[in-house]
């Protein structure tokens, strides 16, 4: 619940801030006859995010064992790979948001046509609403708890709602930069344990060698399936299964905040250290480069008086 809350608290700040961004900027120039359009386009983006939810939970119902585990991989990768994108990307154009924001309403508004704006509203909630939507179903098949899960993104995108208004208002400062930061931190750790669930899903299904197939590290000793560096390659890295008993809390816990399983293969803990030791340090050293970087969107960058904008 700890981990889809934050996921949803993120993603969902993310998305209001785009949302607040062009609300001002429109009421600023003073077209707010186009507004019904802008949230035409981010109602399309909710459906959408919730459309790919239903069919990603209720679609795999008819699907073998195997096929199942075998789309639960890919669809775990693609949301790895989406965050990843999206981390970086906010540290690459976090300076630059709000002026090209800006910029598309301007030429959209150019064109004077009516699918420009509902684009717009799409495109900049589409993105954040199918990443939460990949990100949220894989950690619920990796965690096995959809009721807490969901309750938690759901929970984490409320108070993205309300703080980004309060934002929008002027009410409330936040240093959205440290915020980010820390919470892209925290999603590099999280797309690390959904990436090694990843790697689990397509050994099931076959599609990689590891202990659920014929091609299973045998451990000469006990003719089963080795452990430690008995079972290097495709057999288990660790069984801690008789210490942490995988449906303990301690397990749940520890499995959504750094990826860790009672009982992983080789396999996984390879992807998860490479992930993170790479992915990790590039994001460091992303932070490090602009220590004196201001914020994509400070608090004033939503507000909607003149006077204002000149802060951001």
């Amino acid at each position: 619940m700890l981990a889809t809350f934050l996921m949803g608290l993120r993603e969902g700040l993310e998305a209001a801030l785009v949302v607040g961004i062009l609300v001002a900027y429109l009421t600023r120039i003073g077209r707010r006859d186009v507004l019904p359009r802008l949230w035409a386009g981010v109602g399309l983006a909710i459906v959408l995010a919730l459309g790919i939810g239903a069919v990603l939970t209720f679609g795999a119902y008819a699907l073998t064992f195997e096929a199942q585990e075998l789309i639960g991989g890919v669809l775990s990768l693609l949301a790895v790979a989406m965050v990843t994108w999206m981390i970086f990307w906010m540290q690459r154009t976090a300076r630059t948001l709000k002026s090209h924001l800006e910029g598309g309403l301007d030429r959209a508004l150019a064109m004077s046509g009516f699918w420009g704006i509902v684009a717009i509203g799409f495109v900049s909630v589409a993105r954040e609403g199918i990443e939460t939507t990949l990100l949220l179903w894989s950690m619920v098949q990796s965690f096995g708890d959809a009721p807490s899960a969901l309750l938690g993104a759901l929970l984490g995108l409320a108070v993205a709602a309300v703080l980004g208004w309060l934002l929008a208002r002027g009410m409330v400062r936040l240093d959205l930069r440290r915020f980010f930061a820390w919470t892209g931190g925290f999603l590099v750790i999280v797309a690390a344990g959904v990436l090694a669930y990843a790697v689990h899903d397509l050994q099931e299904a076959g599609a990689l060698p590891g202990p659920f197939s014929a091609a299973a590290t045998i451990d000469p000793m006990t003719g089963a399936v080795g452990v430690g560096w008995a079972g290097f390659p495709f057999g288990w890295a660790f069984d801690a299964t008789g210490q942490i008993p995988p449906d303990s809390t301690l397990a749940a816990i520890l499995q959504a905040t750094v990826g860790f399983m009672p009982q992983m293969t080789w396999l996984q803990v390879v992807a998860w250290t490479v992930y993170l030791g790479v992915v990790g340090s590039f994001f460091v050293r992303g932070l490090r480069r602009r220590p004196h970087a201001r914020p994509a969107a400070s608090t004033p960058a939503v507000a909607p008086r003149p006077a204002s904008q000149g802060a951001s």
